[in-house]
């Protein structure tokens, strides 16, 4: 199934550091800062996707708009890893039937690297789908933006 939303920055910073800020909560709620915030389910929230369990639930992940509004929730589960290189993440959201969300890190030379995020998903609501595409693309153009930014800042 071809992605809905597919986005792809070069990074300046090198893959596995980038890698290690990308599947960690920090680094997840940096990029989706101030905007949004997301939860970890209870007993991940000092681990990173390097530290779960591969194709078994992680548990519920709320998204609180500003930090603190409810607004969605993720039911995680990780279906593949390569670690330092790749996630795939299959689950359901509150407000999507199938969520997938693939990223992958790869390096471009010694302090770049580029990361691509590819989103497919189906809305529960019949007809949202472009709504969820524009809403969807931009929140992960600018979480990019965000971890590039912290590249260039670090």
């Amino acid at each position: 199934m071809p992605p809905d939303v597919e986005q792809t920055t070069e990074i300046p910073a090198p893959a596995g550091l980038v890698w290690e800020r990308a599947v960690s909560p920090e680094g997840i709620n940096h990029e989706l800062a101030p905007l949004l915030r997301m939860t970890m389910p209870r007993g991940l929230r000092d681990a990173t996707l390097d530290d779960v369990a591969v194709g078994e639930p992680l548990g519920r992940a709320w998204i609180l708009l500003f930090g603190f509004l409810p607004v969605d929730y993720d039911d995680l589960a990780l279906a593949e890893l390569e670690p330092g290189r790749r996630f795939l993440e299959r689950s359901s959201l509150l407000s999507l039937r199938f969520w997938q969300h693939e990223r992958v890190v790869e390096p471009l030379g010694e302090d770049t690297c580029m990361l691509t995020d590819r989103l497919t998903f189906e809305p529960r609501i019949p007809g949202t789908r472009g709504v969820a595409r524009r809403v969807i693309g931009f929140l992960f153009h600018r979480r990019q933006r965000r971890m590039a930014d912290w590249a260039a800042e670090r």
